[in-house]
């Protein structure tokens, strides 16, 4: 349905010729890279990569393709994984508005960034918060947690990120102390809480635009 939405907004209201759809974000990379469009709409949710890596390969490649990227994880880690990544704009799906994804396209097309209130009120709150996770956790300690919200083992997060697993069972006790948590259970609850493990959703195509 929103992917319709988006399809019929790019080719009746702006006139875009849509150069193709995915649901994949290697394929996406593929066809992004070869036909070289002017913008791309990524939803950041895809079942076999990670959207900010696409988001990196894109970029590192084509600086100047503009992406608007829209999600329905509007969490504070994801948040501040958009804020970092470079992209020109962020939609959350929940508001689900013609409106609103009338208003992002529009200010990609002229040139200008649109994130949406949503993504606004979690900077502000984020940059206002002294205990907020971007103030009192290394970017080793979110890379660690992500992957516990996975359930996986020292053993198995050290092998991923080349650690031992007594260093990322060192880590394991900083975030427990940090976060103020008690035991893995509440970390792993508090990862995917807070996006830093994100629950798979339903996928559709992430129309390419040029």
């Amino acid at each position: 349905m929103f992917r319709d939405v988006i399809r019929q907004i790019c080719s009746r209201r702006f006139g875009h010729t849509i150069v193709g759809e995915t649901d994949s974000g290697v394929q996406a990379v593929e066809v992004i890279l070869r036909e070289k469009p002017d913008a791309v709409i990524l939803d950041l949710s895809l079942p076999d990569m990670d959207g900010f890596n696409v988001v990196d390969r894109v970029l590192s490649v084509l600086p100047e393709t503009r992406i608007l990227v829209v999600s329905s994880h509007c969490d504070d880690y994801t948040l501040f994984r958009v804020e970092k990544s470079g992209v020109h704009g962020f939609l959350d799906k929940n508001s689900n508005t013609v409106e609103a994804l009338q208003d992002a396209l529009k200010s990609i097309e002229e040139g200008r960034v649109y994130f949406s209130a949503a993504f606004q009120r979690a900077k502000l709150a984020r940059r206002n918060d002294p205990r907020s996770f971007t103030k009192v956790l290394s970017e080793w300690e979110r890379a660690i947690l992500s992957l516990i919200g996975q359930g996986l083992s020292d053993e198995e997060i050290g092998e991923r990120l080349q650690l031992s697993p007594r260093t990322v069972q060192t880590h394991r006790s900083h975030l427990l102390q940090k976060l103020k948590l008690k035991g893995t259970p509440k970390l792993i609850a508090f990862a995917i809480e807070h996006g830093f493990t994100q629950v798979p959703a339903k996928h559709g195509s992430n129309p390419v635009y040029s």
